[in-house]
């Protein structure tokens, strides 16, 4: 079995995934519940399969690589940005892919 990476979440994360969260429980508190589920999974997934995701449009703007992992289908979908150093994989932030592109603050 391959080596797996470690996964924390940080606090924008966790933020970014209550607002979505809350957003979703408005129009159907099962679907909510659900998406939780699922963005779970698929996180869990980057234990052994972060190589898979594509830089994200942010990578071009911090100096260290960013990734994303895509969440959803059709509008609903959620990027999950993160990176990887050492054995350890970083969620940054759980965005809706509505939201502009992150860009250092000036």
């Amino acid at each position: 079995m391959a080596d797996e990476y470690r996964i924390i979440l940080q606090p924008e994360a966790y933020e970014g995934m209550e607002r979505a969260y809350e957003y979703i429980e408005r129009q159907s508190p099962e679907s909510a519940h659900q998406w939780a589920i699922g963005l779970m999974d698929a996180i869990d997934t980057l234990k052994t399969f972060h190589t898979r995701c594509l830089l994200a449009p942010e990578n071009e703007f911090f100096r260290q690589e960013i990734r994303q992992l895509l969440y959803g289908k059709g509008r609903s979908v959620y990027r999950v940005l993160f990176t990887i150093q050492d054995d350890t994989v970083s969620v940054l932030h759980i965005r809706s892919g509505a939201q502009e592109v992150l860009k250092p603050e000036p």
